[in-house]
């Protein structure tokens, strides 16, 4: 808003005379000129929104700090299938096979830490109950998707997964039978090897989830501007528009060097040019295709007005003793009159602006010729 008043002061500067009534106590008229080099548009009345718009990266989200997610191995054995770069996990599916046995995702956040049987409990029974629910394995009158507990529910489920991956039927998960990682998953980097020997706990592969987003880099003193939920529109590289809203917001600055560490102060220059993480989710994913760390354009709308009289920005003019006036045509050629508005929301973007005051729908304001 400051940037585009002290835009406006310099138009006001540069104005085209015209016949003029002042209303501010001076009663002279100002003779006409000539009126080339400006126009008319009528005040009207809608919605008005205001945006941030910033370029961004389109890429599969990572962990927050934007690390990938270490898949790590608990089997014991020798690797006979690893998942290629790109491969894309769902959640239920094979990761990959130790002696030829399916080593399972299950989507959760918790890690695998010890065999799984009827009577435990923990956060890691709650993530594989929501999995067995939503892969169809069991009904939720039959198990609690949200329950901690490993009961007779939980043991027939597994059972029934074991079945379809062609493994003893035993309807307990030993640790090595499954990775939990947030899913779908995928695959960025493999590290281990078909043939190569399977150890428990080393790390077999890095993967990001699925999930398509696009990550902007936003100057601090627009962090409140933007929040949670608002709606975005992204422009892929093909000039395409998707639609978005911001899933998360950054709570440490990142250097201008793109560290993302943020406690870097060791100058002015640094300090300056650090930057705030916003993270975008496209609401139709597929609209991306297989486009990975593409550069975008991204408009987020941060606020809105649903009923606003609406002029361009080019139609105000300053006031010397402060404020701003519009020039409005006068009707069946009376002269032109200044009215005084109070500004409210800008739309940089459109080069639009929020008045209120002495206007009404459909006068003419005058601004310069485009």
């Amino acid at each position: 808003m400051i940037a585009g008043v002290g835009v406006l002061v310099l138009l006001a500067a540069a104005g085209v005379v015209v016949a003029v009534v002042d209303p501010f106590g001076d009663d002279d008229v100002r003779p006409a000129a000539s009126a080339d080099g400006t126009s008319l548009v009528a005040v009207r009345e809608g919605p008005l929104s205001t945006q941030v718009t910033q370029s961004g990266t389109l890429s599969f989200a990572a962990q927050g700090d934007g690390t990938p997610y270490a898949v790590i191995n608990q089997a014991k054995g020798i690797y006979t299938w690893v998942p290629g770069e790109g491969k894309e996990i769902g959640c239920g599916k094979t990761l990959y096979r130790v002696d030829e046995k399916p080593v399972v995702l299950i989507c959760g956040r918790t890690p695998a830490y010890r065999t799984l049987q009827e009577g435990d409990k923990g956060r890691e029974v709650r993530d594989l109950n929501k999995n067995l629910v939503r892969l169809g394995y069991a009904e939720k009158s039959e198990l609690d998707p949200d329950s901690y507990y490993y009961g007779w529910a939980t043991a027939a489920a597994v059972t029934e997964l074991q079945d379809d991956l062609g493994v003893d039927q035993t309807g307990q998960l030993k640790l090595g039978d499954a990775v939990f990682l947030p899913g779908p998953l995928r695959v960025t980097k493999t590290i281990a090897k078909d043939g190569t020997r399977a150890a428990a706990g080393a790390q077999m592969a890095q993967t990001t989830t699925a999930t398509r987003q696009v990550m902007v880099e936003l100057d601090p003193g627009q962090q409140t501007q933007v929040k949670t939920g608002d709606r975005a529109q992204i422009t892929l590289p093909d000039n395409t528009t998707t639609p978005g809203k911001v899933s998360r917001i950054g709570t440490v600055a990142r250097s201008g060097s793109g560290s993302g560490s943020g406690s870097d102060k060791s100058s002015d220059k640094d300090s300056s040019n650090s930057t705030i993480p916003v993270y975008i989710t496209l609401k139709r994913p597929k609209d991306a295709g297989k486009l990975d760390e593409a550069p975008v354009q991204v408009q987020i709308t941060t606020a809105g007005v649903e009923k606003a009289l609406i002029v361009p920005v080019t139609a105000l003019m300053g006031r010397a003793g402060g404020g701003y006036v519009v020039e409005v045509a006068g009707a069946a050629g009376r002269p032109h009159r200044l009215v005084p508005v109070t500004l409210g929301m800008f739309d940089n973007d459109n080069g639009l602006v929020q008045v209120s005051g002495g206007l009404s729908t459909g006068d003419q304001v005058v601004v310069p010729a485009s």
